[in-house]
């Protein structure tokens, strides 16, 4: 019987997806690459393929991950950045061989080493991550406004004034909390 994982929440900027594969972290916390092959997949549907991963490999990853976090969520709270996790991120880009390439339709795809794929991928992820905190893309790091969810999430919105990491989750349990208090209050009930 094959097991069923969470789905992934996928966003449009990479860092910032890959941290969201711990969602709810000040809740019941959702793993999303609880085993290697679960990392195989979010890198797969993220544009970076590799063939396999390790169980060390995972550990680096989830090392990178929160140490992403960690720096967004300094970044987005104009906090001093943490300096474990800039070492992490400074030596998982370093150590990072990928290459961009141009696709026949105009796009940057990224192409892996054979041999070092995993390292390659988080090599790239990490390298996301430096843009956006450095600032270098237009938009700005925010937390989630869930209390149990906080994730960072870039936004990219015209008024850059996001609330929630997934409106489809996060902002969606939040409304639908909003609504049930206000039918719970009734139609007469003043406030």
């Amino acid at each position: 019987m094959r097991v069923a994982f969470p789905e992934f929440r996928l966003g449009s900027v990479l860092a910032t997806s890959f941290t969201g594969t711990l969602s709810e972290r000040h809740g019941d916390s959702v793993e999303r690459i609880p085993a290697p092959h679960r990392l195989v997949d979010w890198l797969a549907v993220s544009g970076l393929a590799v063939d396999s991963c390790t169980t060390v490999q995972l550990d680096l990853a989830r090392e990178l991950r929160e140490s992403i976090h960690a720096a967004a969520t300094a970044a987005a709270v104009q906090d001093p950045l943490p300096a474990s996790a800039l070492h992490v991120i400074n030596d998982r880009s370093a150590q990072g061989r990928a290459a961009a390439i141009l696709t026949p339709e105009g796009e940057r795809q990224w192409r892996l080493g054979p041999v070092s794929g995993v390292e390659d991928a988080l090599g790239v992820i990490a390298a996301d991550a430096i843009g956006i905190i450095a600032g270098e893309r237009d938009g700005r790091l925010a937390l989630c406004a869930s209390p149990t969810c906080r994730a960072a999430f870039f936004d990219t919105s015209q008024s850059r004034t996001r609330k929630w990491c997934d409106m489809n989750t996060c902002g969606n349990r939040q409304k639908k909390a909003r609504f049930q208090a206000n039918q719970r209050k009734g139609p007469g009930s003043a406030e």
